[in-house]
């Protein structure tokens, strides 16, 4: 998880994000953090699969929505970015829909032993 935060700040760093022309910002923050989220979970979990509980789901969205308020901040002193609340909404958005597609697909599932 920590490699791919720093990919993220690293992708922040630049003056304009790396982009296909036909993907809107708000999709790749989407996007970006539906895997985020995916990783905060399974960092607090200890790996996957991993019982879902409303503890170890909060602190996971706490971990990627905190990340992205930061990552937000930092862009505000990046040369040709600027923080936007609406980006942040989307990085919100995109962890949430990644505990919830984890969750559905089986993917973060209850453990045969539990």
């Amino acid at each position: 998880m920590l490699v791919y935060m720093a990919m993220i700040y690293f992708v922040s760093s630049l003056p304009r994000a790396p982009l296909p022309p036909d993907v809107s910002d708000k999709t790749g923050h989407l996007t970006a953090y539906v895997l985020m989220g995916v990783l905060a979970f399974r960092a607090v979990a200890g790996g996957l699969p991993a019982r879902v509980t409303w503890p170890l789901a909060i602190a996971a969205l706490v971990i990627a929505v905190g990340h992205g308020a930061l990552d937000e901040f930092h862009q505000s002193f990046v040369p040709g970015r600027q923080a936007d609340i609406h980006d942040w909404y989307a990085d919100s958005a995109g962890a949430g829909l990644g505990l919830i597609v984890c969750w559905a697909w089986g993917i973060i599932r209850v453990r045969a032993d539990a």
